[in-house]
């Protein structure tokens, strides 16, 4: 791995490293876009791939302001990225092997990623993690590859129904954001996504409250700041998913602390998707 993440164990804390303000304020000087991006999971085919990629990329005129992406199956993302060429929505994955190359049956590279395309990359989401047994430790190597190859992480977390009954959310976030960061230099860090998504609210038609959404994107940038500094923490996005719709996103898109929305089921549907980045189209063109 590259020694520009840090090497063995965790980051220092912002105080401890002393980092230096101007150099923090010119990394993040840009106010925080509005980031939309589409998990479409294992769902479509080649020809339903490339229908719904041109159908976003169609309305892509209205995209100036805010950042948007679609993460397809693994088989098509070629044919995505086709489909996407020249247009204001970007390629992203579902998941990647940490390592370059190597004896791993079934797995994709994060410079597999890159040579077909892919800016983004998701990883730690929730199905990886509670099906797949993904821990924070393979996470974090995941994290740290990706970004060592070029590509922009947005890296999950959420807690369980059990856990957030049990008052234990703000625990669990905690474990894993500094887990899956470890290493991940200042510099770095300018190309992490979060996503917030509580595991309870994805696939089941519920979705946290504004408040209750607000709450943990407070927490995790209060987080970020004992991490990395104030003037870094501000620049980090923090997208929030758990069933996001057209008809709620405008609620979730215009608090404070939430930057966006990585969308599930709605991002398979054209018109719902679009009806989530129009809505976020409208709030940022309002800043």
């Amino acid at each position: 791995m590259s020694p520009c993440f840090g090497g063995e164990g965790e980051h220092k804390d912002a105080a401890a490293v002393g980092f230096a303000p101007g150099r923090a304020e010119e990394l993040m000087s840009t106010p925080r876009r509005l980031f939309i991006a589409g998990n479409w999971k294992m769902n479509l085919d080649r020809a339903g791939s490339q229908r719904l990629a041109s159908a976003v990329a169609d309305q892509s005129y209205a995209y100036t302001k805010i950042d948007v992406a679609v993460c397809p199956a693994f088989p098509y993302l070629a044919d995505v990225h086709e489909a996407l060429t020249g247009r204001r929505v970007a390629l992203g994955a579902q998941n990647m092997h940490y390592e370059a190359s190597g004896a791993y049956t079934g797995e994709v590279s994060p410079t597999m990623l890159a040579d077909v395309g892919c800016k983004y990359v998701i990883l730690g989401h929730s199905e990886r993690r509670h099906v797949f047994s993904e821990t924070d430790e393979m996470v974090n190597r995941k994290v740290r590859a990706a970004l060592q190859f070029g590509l922009a992480p947005i890296l999950c977390v959420g807690e369980l129904l059990a856990e957030r009954e049990a008052g234990k959310t703000n625990e669990i976030v905690e474990r894993q954001l500094r887990a899956s960061l470890n290493g991940v230099s200042f510099e770095h860090l300018r190309g992490v996504t979060i996503a917030y998504e509580p595991v309870w609210a994805i696939g089941t038609g519920k979705v946290a409250t504004p408040a209750q959404a607000e709450e943990v994107h407070a927490h995790l940038r209060k987080l970020l700041t004992t991490m990395y500094g104030a003037d870094i923490a501000q620049g980090v996005r923090i997208q929030y998913g758990g069933s996001v719709k057209a008809d709620n996103a405008g609620g979730l898109l215009e608090l404070p602390n939430v930057d966006g929305a990585l969308v599930g089921g709605a991002s398979l549907k054209a018109e719902e998707f679009l009806g989530i980045l129009h809505a976020a189209a409208r709030l940022a063109k309002s800043q």
